[in-house]
């Protein structure tokens, strides 16, 4: 259970068979210096090797663990083990390392403990002669030993941090990917050169012939579709906000791959670095269905004031009739009250088929004429206004 979790800890650290590393190289120097050894080496062991991170002195990458004088060290956390001649050890007297190259003489090695007590491989020092060490010097290949593991640590650390950064990009780009619209970070040096430093997919879907990657490329593509008669326009708008760091909101006119004309909307709030860049936080919005419904509603409100202000007209002149008239009988007060009911009726008709009219438009992109949609009460009411 011991080496599966020792093991199982050594993976997480993902340490193994990666690219030399300044820090790590230069504590083996380091080691190597004070115990004025010729080889020094910060190693890991695994199920079936030793494998070498740092190396000074020898160049060779990794051996098989049964071969490795380090493996001694991996039930003896506390320790630092020391041969002072490895021909006197019956251990390691016919090692091939000892009889071959590098003809080990000596070897030293401080283990690598995690905070969980678990041995990953050692910091060790090799010479090619017998010899002692004080104990000041194995007092220093523990502490820098430390030092390894400090940074193994904190290596570790920056890659789970590093994870779950890239893990919430992920999950914020999937949202921004279904948001409406597109979301963007717009950057525009105090030179002048504008760039897109993020720009959600939405934008493909408000204008077909824009891509994220394109605009990222070209942001100036992005004025090449606004309408000629707008550009002017957005790009004093741009400018001001720059200038004054206002928030940029202007809608205008676009040109889709069809040459139909699409109504955009762009909001965003600027900040400004140390550098002068300004950077805008904003939406890209398609709003032509909105500035569609608005038309329906001014032609709807034009519609009803065309349409009623004559019955209306017509139901003030009977009371007002019914002011002035000094003599009247019951004839003509029937014939005033028939009147009314016609015009209330039609009135109510009007505003049940004005309803319907509406409800249909509602449901296209059409805004016709309301006065074409239902009958003209005029003709209906004509008696009453000649009265």
């Amino acid at each position: 259970m011991y080496e599966k979790d020792r093991l199982q800890e050594l993976r997480e650290y993902k340490i193994l068979d990666t690219l030399p590393e300044e820090e790590l190289d230069e504590v083996a120097e380091i080691a190597s210096a004070i115990c004025d050894t010729p080889i020094s080496l910060v190693s890991f062991i695994d199920d079936n090797r030793q494998w070498f991170k740092s190396t000074k002195g020898v160049d060779i990458k990794e051996t098989p663990r049964k071969l490795s004088f380090c493996q001694h060290t991996l039930h003896q956390p506390t320790e630092v083990l020391v041969i002072d001649n490895p021909l006197h050890d019956e251990r390691f007297k016919d090692h091939p390392f000892v009889q071959g190259q590098p003809h080990v003489r000596f070897y030293a090695g401080a283990p690598l403990v995690t905070p969980t007590g678990n041995v990953l491989g050692t910091l060790c020092i090799i010479d090619h002669k017998p010899r002692k060490i004080s104990e000041q010097q194995k007092k220093a290949l523990q502490l820098l030993a430390k030092k390894v593991m400090n940074y193994l640590e904190t290596r570790k650390l920056l890659f789970e941090q590093g994870s779950k950064i890239e893990l919430s990009a992920t999950r914020l780009k999937k949202l921004t990917d279904q948001a409406p619209g597109a979301i963007y970070q717009f950057e525009m040096k105090p030179g002048g050169k504008k760039t897109f430093s993020f720009l959600s997919k939405g934008i493909s879907a408000i204008h077909p012939n824009l891509s994220p990657e394109a605009l990222k490329e070209d942001p100036l593509l992005a004025l090449d579709v606004i309408h000629p008669d707008d550009l002017q326009y957005v790009r004093e708008g741009l400018y001001s906000s720059f200038a004054n760091l206002t928030p940029w909101s202007i809608e205008y006119r676009v040109i889709l791959d069809d040459n139909n004309i699409a109504w955009h909307w762009s909001n965003a709030k600027p900040e400004k670095q140390k550098d002068g860049t300004v950077i805008w936080y904003g939406t890209f919005q398609d709003v032509t269905d909105r500035k569609r419904y608005t038309k329906a509603l001014e032609q709807m409100l034009s519609d009803i004031s065309h349409v009623m202000r004559r019955p209306v007209a017509t139901m003030l002149g009977l009371a007002e009739a019914f002011e002035i008239e000094k003599d009247l009988n019951e004839n003509t007060l029937r014939e005033y009250l028939m009147h009314l009911k016609t015009v209330s009726g039609e009135m109510d008709v009007y505003i049940r088929q004005m309803n319907e009219a509406y409800s249909k438009i509602c449901l296209t992109n059409a805004t016709p004429p309301l006065r074409d949609c239902v009958p003209d009460p005029y003709v209906s009411m004509a008696k009453v206004s000649n009265l």
